[in-house]
């Protein structure tokens, strides 16, 4: 059995928490000089943080906790964040961030995900961290990629939700495509993805180490846009195993204004231009 502590939950998430986790212990503090407390004296795998409280007081939390438990994984629960809080939260080594409104469910989710994670520290480096400028090194594996949408979704909340959450589809097929055919999700290998911002667009840029994307599947999607066989190509793939392949790409094309490919394959610019 894995513990959870929550600081100052609201009716709704201490519902969903206590719905979703059964099995796992849910601890409740009163505040964070509490939660400290208590993380002296109980193991805790997984500490969510005060909603009503800042991303700066929480990272403070997040260190004085780790200084107790250096294992611990911290969810952040925030009234807002900026990119510039975003990327120090990524610096942090937080595993995830969430503003308002909350998804509960997506909240329980990411605890579940959290509560079971192994090696997943260093799935996401820091590599440059401008507001307007932020390249990340992200290891292959579905956890991290969940991990840097939700990231990434915070980031761009200046967004319109309905454009954002498109966007963040978007991005999270070409992160994922990346890291399956360029590096079979083996989470040694390494996708560098960087998410810049002008004042007429918002371009993601990623690069895989592999050999470049497969032309046949994206040939067969120019090919045909008729729902019924785009759901039977899928249906079929998923019984060998397989994503949606070319058919994941047919929704990036329809959501993204630009998207540019180098030569080899392995690079992609996905850009939006903002209204």
């Amino acid at each position: 059995m894995r513990r959870l502590l929550a600081i100052c939950p609201d009716q709704g998430l201490l519902n969903a928490l206590s719905t979703g986790l059964a099995g796992n212990d849910l601890v409740i503090s009163g505040g964070n000089v509490e939660a400290v407390r208590r993380l002296r004296d109980l193991a805790v795998d997984v500490v969510i943080t005060d909603p009503t409280t800042s991303v700066t007081e929480d990272l403070a939390l997040a260190s004085e906790l780790r200084v107790v438990r250096p294992g611990v994984k911290v969810i952040v629960l925030a009234p807002a964040t900026t990119p510039e809080e975003v990327v120090a939260a990524l610096r942090a080594q937080v595993f995830a961030c969430f503003t308002p409104p909350f998804d509960f469910d997506e909240i329980v989710a990411m605890v579940l995900s959290a509560l079971e994670a192994v090696d997943w520290r260093h799935g996401i480096e820091v590599v440059s961290g401008l507001p307007y400028w932020m390249t990340l090194r992200v290891s292959c594996d579905l956890l991290t990629a969940e991990r840097l949408v939700r990231f990434m979704t915070e980031r761009e909340n200046s967004l319109p939700e309905r454009d954002r959450d498109l966007l963040m589809t978007a991005f999270r097929e070409m992160l994922v495509n990346a890291m399956e055919h360029g590096a079979g999700f083996d989470p040694g290998k390494v996708i560098e993805v960087t998410a810049a911002r002008t004042e007429r667009a918002i371009v993601y840029h990623f690069r895989d180490p592999g050999n470049g994307f497969d032309r046949a599947d994206l040939a067969h999607v120019a090919r045909t846009r008729r729902p019924e066989e785009i759901l039977d190509v899928t249906l079929e793939r998923e019984k060998t195993g397989r994503r949606p392949g070319g058919f994941g790409m047919l929704l990036v094309k329809q959501i993204a204004d630009e998207l540019v490919y180098n030569e080899r394959g392995n690079e992609v610019l996905l850009i939006k231009h903002l209204k």
